[in-house]
C-alpha cells in the first residue's frame, strides 16, 4: 500500500512533529510536504471537506506560524477512538512570526 501512496505523491515529505491548531482542536503533524500535510487529531472529518488550520513551525532563528491555512481533506484514517489521521492538501496559508 505504501509503494502506491509513494507513486501518487508529487512533493517530498518531511517527517516532523509539529503542532496543528484547529478551531476545535489541537494536533500535532506527522508529515508535511509543500502542499500538503497529514495530522493526528481528534474530532471527525470527511473527505472533500474545507478545513481551516494554523501549524507552529521551529527553525534555528524561532518559531514561525502558518497561520490562516485553508485545506481540502484527501483522506482520513482512524488511528483509536480519539484520532485520526488526516491528509491535507493546502490550498492557502500565511507564514507569520509566533
Amino acid at each position: 500500500m505504501k509503494a502506491k501512496l509513494t507513486k501518487k505523491r508529487r512533493h517530498h515529505r518531511v517527517n516532523t512533529g509539529m503542532r496543528v491548531f484547529l478551531k476545535s482542536a489541537t494536533g500535532v503533524t506527522r508529515d508535511m510536504s509543500a502542499l500538503g500535510v497529514y495530522f493526528w487529531i481528534s474530532g471527525t472529518y470527511a473527505i472533500g471537506e474545507s478545513i481551516s488550520f494554523s501549524i507552529e513551525l521551529k527553525r534555528a532563528g524561532g518559531r514561525i506560524m502558518m497561520r490562516k491555512c485553508k485545506g481540502e481533506v484527501l483522506r482520513v484514517e482512524r488511528q483509536d477512538s480519539s484520532r485520526v489521521g488526516v491528509a491535507v492538501r493546502i490550498t492557502e496559508s500565511t507564514m507569520e512570526p509566533a
